[in-house]
């Protein structure tokens, strides 16, 4: 840790760390997203999940991905069966994202794989993947961190913002996020 705060930070040298055949594919995506994946029509999932697979996604049947979502490197996005990406989403994947089967990641959530390490004076990057688990939904306007793993069946509730793992089966809501409730898993009647 930075033991003198007035110190601050010292950028002048500051380089990327991220290769540059990495920098390249997202220049190039850059293009494809913005000439053939945002312009496509709304009902074109197809087309879209075709063109995330060129960029090395790995993608289930029935991805719905929404056209104005921004994937920051789709060779980083995985998506189970029947999962959503919606509208506005930002899928900053530095690092993986996973998203489980039938699960659904609303508008204008943010996926946050990367931070920086600010007690550095040369605020290095600092990357952990994100796992949202199957039949989980993430509600519009989360922000979820770097490293999180939302356990299956999970719900993230609108504008609530994720730091920690949040456990199976559970409702959680809140900035930061906290535990609202239990929920039935398959089989069961009503909240657990």
């Amino acid at each position: 840790m930075n033991p003198n705060p007035s110190n601050g930070f010292d950028l002048s040298g500051f380089q990327s760390e991220l290769s540059l055949a990495n920098r390249m594919g997202r220049a190039l995506w850059g293009v494809v997203w913005l000439v053939l994946f945002r312009p496509s029509p709304r009902p074109l999932h197809v087309w879209r999940v075709l063109l995330l697979r060129l960029f090395g996604a790995r993608l289930g049947r029935g991805v719905r991905v929404y056209n104005s979502a921004r994937i920051w490197a789709p060779w980083n996005l995985v998506m189970g069966d029947f999962s959503v990406l919606g509208d506005r989403v930002d899928c900053y994947s530095v690092a993986r994202v996973e998203i489980g089967a039938h699960s659904i990641v609303s508008q204008y959530s943010f996926l946050c794989t990367a931070t920086h390490d600010a007690d550095q004076a040369h605020f290095p990057l600092i990357t952990a993947p994100i796992r949202i688990g199957d039949r989980s939904w993430v509600a519009a306007d989360v922000f979820i961190g770097p490293g999180v793993m939302v356990g299956e069946g999970a719900v993230v509730g609108a504008r609530a913002s994720v730091f920690k793992d949040v456990e199976p089966w559970t409702v959680v809501g809140g900035t930061p996020a906290r535990l609202i409730r239990s929920r039935g898993a398959p089989g069961q009647r009503g909240p657990a």
